[in-house]
């Protein structure tokens, strides 16, 4: 099997965003519960081949883990996951949450980082 993904997939990083409307656990929930979801959607992944995600979060945020979510809401307790603090810079983002995926894409696959809600504005070339 290692041989066949060898050589018809690559390791790929996709990066996003969203923003929750507040922070408790069910307005984190929602975002990231959303984030993953377009993640999957916009290029077509299969689960099993997200290896593994990174997220990072505002300071305003501290009412749950955001990885902690996307293993339970999404069916992928098998990836690994890492959060993370983002690091504050005056007028970021309120309530933001940024992924990093680690995914394996066939290698043409065009690839469609999603900024969702407030965090568009991060990335307006991407949305």
């Amino acid at each position: 099997m290692y041989e066949k993904m060898k050589d018809d997939y690559k390791i790929t990083f996709i990066r996003g965003a969203t923003s929750a409307s507040g922070n408790s656990v069910k307005e984190i929930e929602v975002a990231v519960v959303e984030l993953i979801d377009e993640l999957i959607s916009r290029n077509n992944l299969i689960k099993t081949n997200i290896l593994s995600i990174t997220f990072t979060a505002t300071k305003d945020l501290n009412a749950c883990f955001p990885a902690s979510i996307a293993r339970k809401f999404n069916g992928l307790d098998s990836v690994a996951f890492i959060d993370c603090q983002q690091m504050y810079v005056p007028n970021d983002v309120d309530f933001c949450i940024r992924i990093m995926a680690q995914v394996l894409l066939p290698p043409n696959n065009p690839i469609k980082h999603p900024y969702l809600r407030g965090a568009s504005k991060l990335r307006t070339d991407r949305c």
